[in-house]
């Protein structure tokens, strides 16, 4: 059968899955999943993906996964003791049984749990009765005390390691043969299980009686013949075999896998692979939103035994559509009609490119209602490609249309397709919906907020992909390079399908008022002035760039060097695995953390910890921060200036960041340091043209100011509201002093401590951070909740709202779900409660300068010439503007005073302004 060194499986055997112990092994495993309504996956995740691999692997037509019952067992009768030590079950691992059962069941698998025995003893007796057949039987488990079951017609595979067991390798692995197991076991006992095995008798012990002797029977016909085996203690085992007699055969009966279960007529021959639940998996798959499943089976359903590979899978099911491909002009002018009578419709563009600033128009498509949909191709220029309406005449009919404000628009990322239109002098109103502002708003951390991933999650339908009609990589067709057989209903199902997803996610957000004001008010009438922002662009000075990049790789040469003498020799600084042996092995630093795979960890945040006392840390900090400044900024702004307009275009994201925060990409303008004077000089090279200066306005200590608000504590209020420093007024609280009689440095202490409690900092963090003793950061926190006591009650409070709901609001309404606050993982748990009492804070301060944009937009646009004032960034809580030189001065108090009032708070709202010829001047 199987050779001594590679086992080889027969074909088509008969399957026997230890569910019980994969499910233990799976929930302890990264990665820990949670569904976005916080419900822990990560052990569901882990059986059924084993399964798969199993079934994919082996192409079984019979198989069971067993699952311990719930109650005791026939083992608890014999020994009381049994089992007792372990643990309760873990809530988060219980609560994923039924759903799992539920999936196993639904791939058509059958499951058994057989009370009064362990799912072992079930695997046993089925096995047993599978050779007595003669049929070969693979057992799937992580379970050593498995090992006895094997012989000729039974092997095991661990499916976590992808390892096989036969007897050869039984012996192997544990240096006894099958049939030696229980005695094994026997005579070592199991802590886990409770088995009290033979006192003081380890592994190898065990080994050399086995070796010597064969077996526990023989010991005990011959207790002389142990003496002779010569391992350690054998003289006083004779002894000790007959003093614990009773305790070893108890152990051994324990450790016996029981092969006669009752099993009610159940056979394997009956353990047939059924077909899969198509309904229930999909239900149960966007339950769990495992979505590259879910995915698989909308699209044809998984392919399960030998005899159903071979069959044809069925397609995924189709929404019931009349799609409509529109090429010449009288059915082009029906749809318009169709399109200027509706109230509302969407609205989808294909292009040549990701790219909004390079993209061209390929064709439009739309849809008035579920099912009904049209595509105009416009610029298809292939070889052979049939006649289309010309660009030019489509754009002029549909612009008064796209312009109108009374007729609505929805759209999946309308940002993109307005971009699109302005290319043609269109600017895009009207827009009623965006199904990924909805999503987004509706729940941040549920899912990622693609047209595709929306429209398996809420409609259970998988969209053609982009790569299904244009391939990959190198050799991916640009849209207007694929025929119109293909691109057209692909176009048409992208319109169906936001307007599906519009009725389904507008019918969600507008259960909850505020969440639907939240997406009315902030995100939607935001899109038109991003647009403006990412046309208009940011001016860099390339030349001051690449001086720059001269400086910092003369300063990243002379760091590697002072590295070199530090160490005594060189190395490359950016190897991990070299750093690790220089840090660790030469120097001997302490090892603060370890990698996944247990080396010394050389992440960041170790190396700040380890530069506080070494140089070498410190020395690499420096030169990590410097190369990557170089890489992503000073190197790479030159190259993504735009040939066209000489500037440079970021992208702003609405639907990323947890807590409604903007984020920004190519280049990514939150991240440049503002706290190191290299990241202040890459700022310089953000100019202003000639005749204009940069503004920039930021908003001073919001978070602070919305904390007071959020929390109504009278100090902190009265604070703010005398318009004092807040952190010397802090400070002279915390520390019992006048306010004039506060220094520098209780000043710092008392900023450290301000926000350090917004991010939810512990004393420990605090400690670390002001380089004090723990206790002294403790008192520091003591005092500050003493004079403060109206931040730790809205800390408590926030915190037990949280649990309660799973998830925080901004003032403003914006739900900030918190999957993990119920988690049971002691660590995962108290990050969710920090965030918890930073995400409001951090949530209101987004929505206030969202707030502030459109406010500052609609004045503008309303009272300003446009070449005379742009706003040209958003960047954390700061407005940056490119203003004429003779405007500076009478817009400056205005914009200060429009992003005071964005919002109305119990403590006055403050916003600083700068001017300058550059962005580092102006801030």
């Amino acid at each position: 059968m199987a050779s001594k060194t590679n086992p080889e499986v027969p074909a088509n055997p008969f399957i026997l899955v230890d569910g019980s112990s994969y499910l233990f092994r799976a929930f302890y495993a990264p990665p820990h999943l949670t569904n976005s309504a916080g419900e822990p996956t990560g052990a569901i995740y882990g059986v059924v993906n084993m399964l798969r691999s199993l079934i994919k692997k082996y192409q079984p037509s019979h198989m069971a996964v067993v699952f311990d019952a719930k109650g005791k067992t026939f083992r608890n009768d014999m020994y009381a003791e049994y089992k007792a030590n372990r643990p309760p079950m873990p809530d988060d691992l219980r609560s994923q049984i039924a759903p799992l059962h539920a999936i196993v069941k639904a791939l058509g698998l059958p499951l058994l749990c057989i009370d009064n025995v362990e799912a072992d003893d079930v695997i046993g007796t089925l096995a047993r009765q599978a050779g007595e057949q003669g049929r070969f039987t693979l057992i799937s488990t992580g379970d050593k005390d498995m090992a006895q079951l094997v012989n000729e017609h039974v092997m095991l595979i661990n499916t976590m390691t992808d390892t096989l067991l036969d007897s050869d390798g039984v012996v192997a692995k544990y240096g006894v043969k099958p049939e030696q197991i229980i005695d094994y076991l026997a005579l070592m006992g199991d802590s886990s299980d409770n088995i009290p095995g033979l006192p003081k008798v380890g592994e190898k012990t065990a080994l050399a009686m086995l070796q010597g002797m064969h077996s526990i029977d023989a010991m005990y016909e011959r207790p002389e013949a142990v003496v002779e085996l010569g391992f350690r203690g054998a003289k006083s085992m004779p002894e000790k075999l007959l003093e614990y007699k009773d305790q070893l055969m108890l152990s051994r009966e324990l450790a016996t896998i029981k092969l006669d279960v009752e099993l009610d007529g159940i056979e394997p021959e009956e353990l047939v692979i059924s077909e899969p639940d198509r309904e229930q998996l999909i239900e149960l798959y966007k339950q769990c939103e495992f979505r590259r499943w879910l995915d698989e089976v909308l699209q044809e359903g998984p392919v399960t035994t030998q005899a159903k590979q071979q069959q044809t899978t069925e397609p995924a099911k189709k929404v019931d559509a009349d799609y409509q491909v529109i090429t010449d002009k009288k059915a082009f002018i029906t749809w318009l009609e169709k399109l200027q009578q509706a109230k509302c419709f969407a609205f989808d563009t294909e292009t040549t490119s990701l790219n909004y600033m390079e993209a061209e128009l390929v064709g439009v498509s739309f849809a008035v209602r579920a099912g009904e949909a049209a595509y105009v191709p416009v610029a298809h220029d292939y070889p052979g490609a049939p006649e289309q309406l010309d660009r030019g005449w489509v754009l002029t009919q549909l612009k008064p249309l796209l312009e109108s404000a009374s007729i609505g628009k929805v759209g999946q990322n309308l940002k993109y397709d307005s971009h699109i239109l302005r290319r043609y002098d269109i600017r895009l109103s009207g827009i009623a919906n965006d199904t990924m502002l909805a999503s987004y708003v509706f729940n941040s951390v549920g899912s990622r907020h693609d047209m595709d991933t929306l429209s398996l999650q809420y409609l259970g339908h998988r969209p053609i992909s982009f790569e299904d009609i244009a391939g990959k990589g190198a050799k991916q067709l640009t849209f207007n390079q694929i025929g119109l057989e293909e691109a057209a209903p692909y176009a048409a199902e992208d319109a169906d399908v936001t307007w599906r997803l519009h009725e389904k996610l507008w019918g969600e957000v507008s259960q909850d008022a505020k969440l639907l004001k939240v997406l009315t008010d902030i995100e939607l009438p935001l899109v038109p002035i991003l647009v403006d922002m990412e046309q208009h662009g940011v001016q860099i000075d390339a030349q001051l760039l690449a001086k720059q990049s001269n400086e910092i790789a003369l300063e990243l040469a002379r760091l590697e060097e002072q590295a070199y003498t530090i160490a005594g020799e060189e190395f490359n600084l950016g190897s991990p695995k070299q750093l690790q042996a220089i840090l660790f092995e030469k120097l001997e630093l302490p090892i603060i953390k370890k990698t996944p795979k247990g080396a010394p960890s050389t992440a960041e945040d170790v190396l700040q910890e380890l530069a506080l006392d070494y140089p070498l840390p410190d020395v690499i900090m420096r030169h990590r921060g410097l190369s990557k400044l170089k890489s992503t900024y000073t190197d790479k702004l030159p190259k993504m200036v735009n040939p066209r307009t000489g500037r440079i275009h970021t992208s702003y994201h609405q639907a990323v960041t947890a807590t409604g925060r903007l984020s920004s990409s190519d280049p990514n303008l939150q991240n440049i340091p503002i706290r190191t004077e290299a990241g202040r000089r890459v700022r310089k090279a953000f100019t202003a043209p000639a005749g204009y200066r940069i503004m920039a306005i930021d908003y001073s200590q919001i978070e602070l100011r919305i904390m007071a608000h959020l929390s109504q504590d009278k100090n902190l209020v009265e604070a703010f509201s005398k318009g004092r420093d807040i952190h010397k007024a802090t400070a002279a609280e915390v520390f019992g002093v006048d306010l004039e009689s506060v220094t520098s440095e209780q000043r710092r202490r008392a900023k450290a401590v301000n926000f350090g409690l917004i991010y939810g900092m512990s004393a420990f963090g605090l400690a670390r951070q002001l380089d004090i003793p723990r206790h002294e950061a403790q008192q520091y926190m003591e005092k500050y909740f003493e004079r403060f006591p109206g931040v730790q009650d809205y800390m408590e409070r926030t915190r037990q709202q949280a649990k309660r709901d799973g998830y925080v609001e901004t003032l403003f309404g914006r739900r900030l779900q918190l999957p993990e606050i119920r988690a049971q993982n002691g660590a995962r748990r108290k990050a969710a409660e920090r965030a918890a009492i930073n995400a409001p804070m951090q949530g209101t301060a987004a929505d206030i300068i969202k707030y502030a944009m459109i406010k500052v937009a609609d004045y503008l646009r309303a009272n300003v010439p446009q070449e005379e004032a742009w706003m040209i960034m958003q960047v954390h809580d700061e407005l940056v503007f490119e203003i004429k030189e003779d405007q500076v001065e009478p817009l400056q108090q205005k914009l200060v005073e429009l992003m005071e009032g964005a919002v109305k708070l119990d403590v006055p709202l403050i916003a600083e302004a700068g001017v300058g010829l550059n962005w580092d001047e102006a801030h």
